[in-house]
């Protein structure tokens, strides 16, 4: 009896604790770490980490595109209107940050997207590479790039349609009609249009200004943000079969021009 009237005493001492400590933590007010932050990350401090869509399973992210026009920066609205591509669900596009989205690409001969790039001189030109360029076995193949003249409402195939496979496409700063395009080729197979691309009148003719092999072709353009007239590339070698995947070889390489494009030197 006397253990058991100990128990007692403890359990009640207990629960009275129990009862003090919520108590606390009811009434006094939570420790705060100040925050600083200027103009310019203020609006945001209020906002949450949340997703923004598509609402709907719409394959892997490839690429955003986002048009930067020196009025946005007068005027407060950088990045309400974006481009997003996706790898097997076409190309969405928003003007309000994210809040709503259109899709812009159904009704082309292929959803399956590799890269978008909007021309810096002209936000209403838009082009599409198609052809996811991972090398999975779930990746869509395309039917060659895309041009829009007036913010993604209506495309025009503008060829390169055995490249299959967009890996990236870049926009001279200045002149809209010189873009280059780089073909990853056919996965399951060599051959194709798989090389570097380059168009001076705003993709009517192509010119392959850099090719390397039936297995290899390119990934990844860039202009030198200082001189447009140096470009660098990444070229890649693979080859994908049923049973069996190889990455690399000895066309991989990095790829440097220093006239525009016209020679190359690795």
């Amino acid at each position: 009896m006397k253990r058991l009237a100990s128990l007692a005493v403890l359990s009640v001492a207990a629960a009275a604790s129990l009862s003090a400590q919520q108590e606390a933590r009811t009434t006094t007010p939570a420790k705060t770490t100040p925050v600083a932050f200027n103009a310019d990350s203020a609006r945001l401090v209020e906002l949450p980490w949340r997703s923004i869509g598509p609402a709907v399973t719409s394959g892997r992210v490839v690429d955003f595109a986002v048009p930067e026009t020196p009025g946005d920066r007068i005027n407060g609205r950088m990045g309400d209107l974006f481009y997003v591509a996706s790898a097997s669900g076409g190309v969405w596009k928003t003007t309000n940050g994210g809040t709503t989205w259109e899709p812009v690409f159904d009704h082309e001969g292929t959803v399956s997207v590799g890269d978008i790039a909007v021309a810096p001189s002209n936000p209403d030109i838009v082009w599409v590479g198609s052809g996811e360029a991972n090398n999975q076995r779930s990746s869509s193949w395309g039917d060659g790039v895309y041009k829009s003249e007036n913010g993604g409402k209506t495309w025009t195939n503008m060829g390169l349609r055995k490249s299959e496979h967009i890996g990236r496409i870049v926009v001279h700063p200045e002149n809209a009609n010189i873009v280059f395009v780089a073909a990853a080729g056919p996965l399951w197979t060599s051959g194709g249009e798989r090389g570097l691309y380059r168009t001076k009148d705003g993709g009517r003719t192509w010119k392959a200004v850099k090719t390397i092999d039936a297995n290899t072709g390119f990934t990844d353009v860039i202009f030198d943000p200082k001189n447009p007239d140096v470009i660098y590339a990444a070229s890649y070698q693979r080859e994908r079969r049923p049973w069996s995947f190889v990455g690399g070889g000895l066309g991989s390489g990095l790829w440097k021009s220093a006239d525009g494009g016209d020679t190359w030197a690795k």
